[in-house]
């Protein structure tokens, strides 16, 4: 039987923290002690966020944690070209619509949809896609993608749902509210969730099932704020005949707040801790990795 294959796999649009620490140490460790792979894989399909410096960075924050990983680093930046082809089969199959609103547009249809009752949100909290464009006739789409207006390809959900059936996955781990086990994916929840956009044929959804089933990856190892995206990416395995890993979800390094570890709100980089004296070993201990 290979050996177990695990991978960290962050985006270079910041400098990592606690939480990025741990989830990469766990990955590390759980690979040593199954005698299993690791890699280390850079999600960099957003240009105008993703640096060069910041990712030079990851490697000396890691390098100094203790890790060590396969090369050459897989950079999504470089495989457009994959994702390309995986999203032509999933318009091939029909599952896949181009919507044309902004998100400005978006709030104000939402906005005038939703007085009647409250309007659905997905598991992060987000309004649903209303699905205004699902019904545009070919023609009229085929004219404004030909006119250069912008838009995103998303997945018509209920379709695909339809065709795949019930889904689940295997959780070694445990969701947030303590799911374990066999865990039923729910992906209708997110709604039409974008897959590509005209500028990029890849979402951070359709990149990261390519990657795990082209590099192998056994063992997803990721923190519980993605618990629920499982379910899109569960639906996207089986609509593209790529083969499942097993999922551990786990718990979210909080600050003193309660809220967890963000480089939206600049937490601590561990570039700061390092520069404060602060050791790999006392990362280890802050984190919970004894």
């Amino acid at each position: 039987m290979p050996p177990p294959v695990f991978r960290f796999a962050p985006s270079p649009n910041g400098y990592l923290h606690l939480g990025h620490a741990y989830s990469a140490l766990l990955n590390f460790d759980l690979a040593r002690e199954t005698g299993g792979r690791f890699l280390l894989r850079i999600e960099d399909i957003d240009p105008t966020r993703c640096r060069s410096e910041f990712e030079d960075a990851i490697d000396d924050d890691l390098t100094w944690l203790g890790l060590s990983w396969e090369k050459p680093v897989r950079r999504q930046s470089e495989h457009f070209t994959e994702y390309r082809a995986s999203l032509e089969k999933l318009m091939a199959l029909g599952l896949v619509y181009p919507a044309f609103e902004s998100r400005a547009e978006i709030a104000r249809l939402i906005e005038v949809q939703g007085k009647q009752s409250p309007w659905p949100r997905d598991p992060d909290g987000a309004p649903l896609y209303p699905g205004t464009t699902r019904a545009l006739p070919l023609e009229a789409r085929a004219r404004l993608m030909q006119s250069g207006t912008p838009y995103a390809l998303r997945l018509d959900m209920a379709l695909a749902c339809a065709r795949v059936g019930q889904l689940n996955w295997i959780e070694c781990g445990e969701g947030p509210k303590g799911e374990t086990g066999t865990v039923a994916a729910d992906p209708a929840a997110w709604g039409d969730v974008i897959i590509a956009r005209k500028e990029t044929p890849t979402s951070y959804h359709l990149a990261v099932v390519v990657d795990d089933a082209l590099q192998g990856v056994t063992e997803v190892v990721r923190g519980q704020d993605l618990f629920w995206s499982t379910s899109v990416h569960r639906l996207l395995q089986q609509l593209l005949g790529l083969p499942q890993p097993t999922y551990r979800h786990h718990g979210l390094v909080r600050d003193a707040a309660g809220q967890k570890l963000s480089k939206s709100t600049e937490a601590t980089g561990l570039r700061e801790l390092r520069a404060v004296g602060v050791t790999p070993a006392e990362v280890r201990r802050r984190v919970g990795l004894a």
